[in-house]
């Protein structure tokens, strides 16, 4: 009876795991799209605001 609920029981958690995965996996992916997202936009604003004079370089590399 014991063998029975474990062989039942390890598909089942195998797939909340995969599941817990991918939805973990998809959070990631949207997080990281948004912060790409923003640095362009900071990028941008950079370098419509550079300044005129000097080398015309905004960053300090």
């Amino acid at each position: 009876m014991m063998l029975w609920r474990l062989i039942t029981m390890v598909p089942l958690l195998l797939v909340l795991l995969l599941v817990l995965l991918l939805f973990g996996a998809g959070f990631a992916v949207k997080i990281l799209w948004w912060a790409a997202i923003a640095v362009l936009i900071l990028w941008l604003i950079g370098f419509v605001a550079r300044p005129k004079g000097g080398s015309g370089r905004w960053y300090r590399w």
